[in-house]
């Protein structure tokens, strides 16, 4: 396993959906925590280990298939009081650039969620490479970033009898992703 990011690992990837993780934490009546994940989600990502400002990542994530374990509150979140699922089917990150300094990539993008778009710099930690028992060269990348859901016009909320809100509004991003490298394209 490799622990740094070296030009042998610079190269097209394709993140695994079935192997990676996309989710979020929002403080839920202002005393616990409520974690979610989306189930469906897809991306590609360019690796230059010599060049970090050109490596870039494009990832799309499904609304639809938000998941915290809760239907009701699922079906709630999928509202246009949400993230209005209808009109905006989808949430997606474009990065506009990188950043790499030891094992840590910083990517700088827009993140789009219900149709607003706003400029991110979400932090990754490296944690290694490795050659899969299919002969799949594999990269791992774990992250994290805050975002204020009102930044992105999302503003539902009720009151707390005990005073305060029942949604808090910073919502931390989580990614652990996993990436396989794509396969030479023949001349």
């Amino acid at each position: 396993m490799t622990t740094a990011i070296t030009p042998a690992l610079t190269g097209s990837y394709t993140i695994d959906p079935a192997h990676s993780r996309i989710g979020f934490v929002a403080r839920h009546a202002m005393v616990t925590k409520v974690r979610g994940s989306f189930n469906s989600f897809d991306g590609k990502v360019e690796v230059d280990a010599d060049q970090p400002e050109r490596s870039s990542v494009d990832l799309t994530i499904d609304v639809d298939s938000i998941d915290t374990r809760n239907a009701d509150r699922d079906g709630h979140l999928r509202t246009n009081e949400f993230l209005d699922v209808a009109a905006h089917p989808t949430i997606t990150f474009r990065s506009t650039s990188a950043f790499l300094d030891g094992d840590k990539l910083d990517l700088v993008g827009d993140l789009t969620v219900r149709g607003v778009t706003q400029n991110v710099t979400i932090p990754f930690s490296f944690e290694g490479s490795a050659k899969d028992p299919f002969g799949n060269h594999r990269l791992g990348f774990e992250g994290e970033h805050t975002i204020s859901r009102k930044d992105f016009g999302i503003t539902w909320n009720a009151a707390l009898e005990t005073g305060g809100v029942l949604v808090g509004d910073k919502i931390v991003l989580e990614f652990e992703i996993s990436l396989v490298k794509n396969a030479p394209e023949a001349a």
